[in-house]
């Protein structure tokens, strides 16, 4: 089917939900897409940081083919063999205790966010204080339903919904003072994002972590953990929590999980799991045995290929080119990250635009978040040739855009900081 076909159709008959970039893709290769006309993409967003092992891998292709010979679906009414085998891998990477599956981020954390919930409520039927309140931070993003959203900051994912999910309050990011002036035994819950994903790539403070955590403990709260674009290798650890050695009580995970496939988990420890009992929460296809499978197969494949050490030094790699790129280039305001998850801010939003849309003409995928911010999310086999590509690509892009005058003399009045 052709591009124009698929538009004319989806037009017709998807809801009007994206905008999406006029190519249409057939396969793929390691780091590579492939479109109708046979042409490569450098990927360096891995369908926004899914495709952790790229494309047509081998360790996946065999997972999905094993397990769909035996079964795809049971319903969690029953047992399968996969389930606890893949739990017990999480909770040996994360230090949590208990998991519970299900089939994106948004869901994972609006488990965790129902856990909270029913953890004040246990809380108060044996006679103590903790209320329905949840704190998150400025510059949020934590998906689309309607208790994500409702502790999601930029107003625009809000509005159209209001009313949303009520107690929430936004605190000042990375800004512990606010965060314990905020803080009282009303709150059930602190939100954070280790590295802020859709917020501009921002990393969270150890200072502000650690105020989080021991505000907590306080009262027994719980400190959850969204990692659902930081969390499972992205940084060069499992979580991103573990570079701060900080232990949260609720952590959540979806994207890179299975490759490709949909699936999320919550993890959490013994405290916050006694809080939920049968028939409070549950799912469909939540921890089915295809996707499942394929989670297992990717976690050994990190693990014997020491793919973390990789993503480390790869990443370390990208960061240092970039930081160089910025040195010559003013427009570039910041160089922010850890590991394979890294932006680059530029001093505006039409700049952001334009470099992106001129990366993709040359055919290497990246996207714009925050508006002013390109970020990269690639697979973890990138390697540094295809780094020297994407850097020599932005070098000759910004070059270019500096010799006109509505780029001229752009620099951030600060000066740059490359983080």
């Amino acid at each position: 089917m052709k591009l124009e076909t698929l538009q004319s159709a989806e037009k017709k008959l998807l809801l009007n939900t994206y905008e999406r970039t006029p190519i249409l893709f057939v396969g793929g290769h390691g780091v590579y897409l492939k479109d109708e006309n046979g042409h490569d993409y450098l990927d360096l967003l891995s369908g926004i940081g899914v495709s952790a092992l790229g494309y047509a891998n081998p360790v996946i292709e065999q997972a999905i083919a094993a397990q769909s010979r035996q079964l795809l679906h049971t319903s969690n009414l029953f047992f399968h063999e996969r389930t606890a085998e893949l739990a017990l891998r999480l909770t040996e990477i994360s230090g949590m205790d208990r998991v519970f599956f299900c089939n994106s981020g948004t869901e994972a954390w609006e488990a965790a966010l129902k856990l909270a919930r029913a953890h004040s409520d246990s809380v108060r039927a044996g006679g103590g204080r903790l209320g329905t309140k949840f704190l998150a931070l400025e510059h949020s993003f934590h998906g689309r339903t309607i208790g994500s959203v409702a502790t999601t900051h930029k107003l625009r994912y809000r509005t159209p919904f209001a009313p949303v999910m009520p107690d929430v309050e936004f605190v000042q990011f990375n800004n512990a003072d606010d965060l314990r002036a905020h803080f009282s035994e009303e709150v059930c819950g602190i939100c954070i994002e280790s590295i802020q994903g859709e917020g501009g790539i921002h990393p969270v403070s150890q200072e502000f972590f650690a105020a989080a955590r021991a505000l907590c403990d306080s009262t027994g709260a719980f400190l959850i953990a969204d990692e659902i674009q930081c969390g499972f290798g992205r940084t060069g650890k499992w979580f991103g929590y573990q570079h701060f050695g900080i232990q949260p009580d609720v952590t959540t995970i979806a994207k890179p999980l299975a490759g490709g496939l949909p699936i999320g988990a919550m993890l959490c420890n013994e405290r916050a799991a006694a809080a939920i009992s049968p028939g409070m929460h549950g799912t469909t296809f939540g921890g089915g045995p295809l996707a499942s499978a394929v989670a297992i197969a990717i976690i050994d494949e990190i693990r014997s290929s020491h793919l973390l050490e990789h993503v480390t030094e790869v990443g370390t790699f990208f960061l240092d080119q970039l930081r160089g790129l910025a040195e010559r280039h003013p427009v570039i305001c910041e160089v922010r990250g850890m590991g394979l998850m890294i932006g680059i801010e530029l001093s505006s939003e039409e700049l952001a635009r334009q470099v992106a849309a001129e990366m993709l003409a040359r055919r290497i995928i990246l996207n714009r978040t925050s508006e002013t911010v390109l970020r990269f999310l690639p697979p973890y086999i990138l390697e540094q040739k295809h780094v020297e590509m994407a850097i020599a690509a932005l070098d000759s892009i910004l070059t270019s855009l500096s010799t006109q005058p509505a780029y001229a003399g752009q620099a951030s009045p600060e000066g740059n900081a490359h983080g």
